[in-house]
């Protein structure tokens, strides 16, 4: 099976200030060394294009586009003929563009919503990106939320089929560095308003408590206001490149979640992944369904409270911490990686072709009608 997909997204060409473009890149990598070719629609957006870090993928093609007119002028053939279109969440005129390719492509349609709890608890206010009326037309909902998450899209909904997707991290960037140990904990990550005050309780108390260990906060987009102690290292920003030496200078990484992926459950982000994967021990937040992705206290560490961090930091010996971080990397390999994704995003295309086919091939009761070719 040789796919001819094209992916429309929010950035792969920039990571800076988003989780999409690390996501899309190790999938789209794995997906092509797997025989399919892939093509990537970007908006040649300006913060994106002044902070691009993606050299030119050698297997896969990117191609920018200024403006919603230009997609059915220049990429309307190539829509039409792919065997997969898939238009991923934050995509700028997100509901224009589904109505247009879920109308003109005569391939399986997906959305892939790598904000699944954001965009379902934002669906009755009004989503730019994606809305309740647009579900049941994609073949495909590929959800970053498992569990019953996909059940729920189904029924509540009307996606004709929903299918967790969950994110990974490169194993040919994320992987054990040979670095000499900076910081007590990490965290990588934009700035998030309501994610802040979970930073707040799990980084920067610690921090205040140990004034003799030191921490680092990488990431951008955090507000001038916010002041930062002596201890606590700040990062502006840090290419995908650098990651895997930054987390291997860390004893521990912290694994910080957004509310509404707290709320939902069963949503673990790409830092998890990325750190897991550099054999760095994760200390993150509590939320449901985290024991299916990793192990608690083998495999991850989880806390509520500043008191369980700062006791993690004083306490735990070297050898279990090592222990944790060599379990979690070993369970990342066996089930998360870019590979597993794409061999999963290949079922789950199988799946939506079967299920076309039923409908199409199941007998009618009316007469046959004609229909107008596109």
């Amino acid at each position: 099976m040789n796919l001819n997909i094209v992916v429309i997204g929010l950035s792969v060409t920039s990571s800076w200030g988003n989780g999409h473009a690390t996501t899309y890149r190790a999938l789209i990598d794995a997906i092509a060394k797997r025989g399919h070719r892939v093509t990537f629609l970007e908006r040649d957006a300006p913060w994106y294009r002044d902070h691009r870090d993606l050299a030119k993928p050698s297997t896969w093609t990117v191609k920018l586009y200024q403006s919603l007119p230009e997609l059915p002028r220049r990429f309307g053939k190539l829509i039409r003929d792919a065997n997969l279109v898939i238009i991923g969440s934050y995509v700028p005129d997100g509901i224009a563009i589904s109505e247009w390719v879920t109308t003109h492509a005569q391939g399986i349609t997906a959305f892939y919503d790598i904000d699944t709890p954001v965009t379902l608890a934002g669906l009755d206010r009004g989503l730019g990106y994606i809305s309740a009326a647009m579900i049941p037309r994609f073949d495909l909902y590929l959800s970053f939320s498992g569990g019953p998450v996909p059940k729920m899209i189904e029924d509540d909904f009307g996606s004709p089929l929903a299918r967790v997707l969950y994110c990974s991290a490169d194993t040919s960037l994320y992987r054990p560095q040979q670095a000499e140990i900076k910081w007590s904990l990490g965290y990588l990550g934009t700035y998030s308003e309501d994610r802040q005050p979970l930073l707040e309780r799990l980084l920067l108390a610690p921090a205040r408590i140990l004034p003799d260990q030191r921490f680092a906060v990488a990431g951008s987009q955090y507000p001038e206001r916010l002041a930062w102690r002596e201890n606590v290292e700040r990062i502006e920003h840090l290419a995908p490149t650098l990651h895997a030496q930054f987390y291997s200078e860390q004893r521990f990484a912290l694994n910080a979640t957004r509310a509404d992926m707290r709320t939902l459950g069963f949503s673990p982000s790409v830092r998890l992944f990325e750190a897991a994967t550099c054999g760095t021990p994760v200390i993150s937040d509590r939320w449901p369904g985290i024991e299916t992705i990793l192990t608690p206290s083998t495999e991850i560490l989880l806390v509520s409270e500043t008191r369980e961090v700062v006791q993690i930091l004083r306490e735990m010996p070297e050898e279990r911490r090592r222990s944790i971080a060599e379990n979690a990397r070993k369970r990342i390999l066996a089930d998360h990686t870019p590979e597993h994704r794409a061999r999963q995003l290949e079922a789950h295309y199988l799946e939506a072709t079967a299920r076309r086919c039923r409908k199409s091939t199941r007998p009618s009761i009316s007469p046959p009608m004609q229909v107008a070719e596109i």
